[in-house]
């Protein structure tokens, strides 16, 4: 069995601007703006607990983890009331296991940050 031969022909030139045969165009405006949209809530969520952690490394960690789990709660709100295709990286399961586990994530953390008592540095 002999193998094939070589194949002559010459390599294909590429457009100005490609780097491979599996290279993608690049984006227009309208798909990179569509695509920054779809993360917004995500980004709104993640401006809350950036707040929250600010407030926890005040030494105001009771505000800090409330807020926390307020992020949490908003991450079920807004799972449930935006369509998928707008949720971006909050929708990592389905809708309702999102919504479940936001929901009650956020409940714990909230229930845990109100009841605890004296907390770390009560000692001082």
């Amino acid at each position: 069995m002999t193998a094939p031969a070589p194949d002559d022909t010459p390599t294909e030139v590429l457009p100005r601007g490609r780097t491979g045969r599996h290279s993608r165009p690049r984006p227009t405006s309208a798909q990179v703006v569509a695509r920054l949209r779809a993360q917004l809530p995500f980004l709104v969520v993640m401006v809350v607990v950036a707040v929250a952690f600010v407030r926890i490394a005040q030494q105001h960690w009771r505000e800090g983890t409330t807020e926390l789990g307020l992020a949490l709660l908003l991450a079920a709100v807004l799972r449930a009331t935006i369509t998928d295709r707008l949720a971006g990286l909050l929708a990592v399961r389905t809708r309702r296991v999102d919504i479940v586990t936001y929901a009650v994530f956020g409940a714990i953390v909230i229930a845990v940050s109100l009841t605890i008592t004296g907390g770390p540095f009560a000692g001082r």
